[in-house]
């Protein structure tokens, strides 16, 4: 094997290797399932979950696309919104949901 191809430097143990492309691409996904959940919501139901300001107007936007290719343009752009997201706004997002399904129920 060629030198230039051996990677000298050492593999540091205690810190986890990155995410695997295919495990970011889940992720990705995940998310963008999570804002067209938030596609679906009414305007009253919207206004008690916890979204930034950029974040809820894509998705008021994506409500009034009635165009399939834009709509999902629109929902990639959600996606990619949502991934800007720190954990603990995706956790709140998700809690608010979870609650308005208990109390739909």
């Amino acid at each position: 094997m060629p030198d230039e191809i051996l990677d000298d430097t050492p593999y540091d143990l205690d810190t986890p290797p990155p995410p695997s492309k295919s495990q970011r691409k889940r992720e990705a996904t995940a998310l963008q399932e999570l804002g067209e959940q938030l596609v679906k919501l009414t305007t009253t139901q919207l206004n008690r979950t916890p979204l930034p300001e950029d974040l809820l107007a894509s998705v008021r936007t994506a409500q009034g696309i009635s165009q399939r290719g834009g709509h999902k343009r629109q929902l990639q752009y959600i996606g990619k919104l949502m991934r800007q997201l720190d954990e603990a706004e995706i956790e709140a997002i998700y809690t608010a949901l979870a609650t308005m399904q208990i109390t739909r129920r």
